[in-house]
């Protein structure tokens, strides 16, 4: 025998739709909370890897004082480095604290840096 009043719950809803709105409503919170911590896990891990590139190449100079002179650039993964300029001034006191450049490259994969003079940026090639 069927029963001709179906079975509703407070709210006016069948017990299986009630269901359902419940998990709908569920999964939105889940993806909107997923999201949103993608977002400031992204955002963190950028920062770190900017201070990490910093730092490491900073402590890979053999320039003194020295700087960032900009962004480092970000190399695809294939290539896996971050290219940054250093500027400071050379240690060595016949160069009457000059300033100079260097070129880092950090290694994401190693988390390594290694630089080198690289003052010839600024000079045009010769013809």
């Amino acid at each position: 025998m069927t029963d001709s009043n179906p079975v509703v719950t407070p709210r006016g809803i069948a017990p299986h739709m009630e269901i359902l709105m419940k998990k709908t409503s569920l999964l939105m919170f889940a993806f909107a909370g997923f999201a949103s911590l993608a977002n400031a896990s992204s955002t963190e891990a950028w920062n770190a890897l900017d201070k990490a590139v910093i730092d490491s190449c900073v402590k890979a100079s053999q320039l003194k004082n020295a700087k960032p002179a900009g962004t480092s650039a970000l190399f695809d993964d294939a290539v896996g480095y971050n290219a940054l300029l250093i500027k400071g001034q050379y240690k060595q006191a016949f160069m009457k604290n000059k300033t100079g450049t260097e070129l880092c490259l950090y290694d994401r994969k190693n988390k390594k840096a290694v630089s080198t003079e690289w003052d010839s940026l600024n000079t045009l090639p010769k013809k």
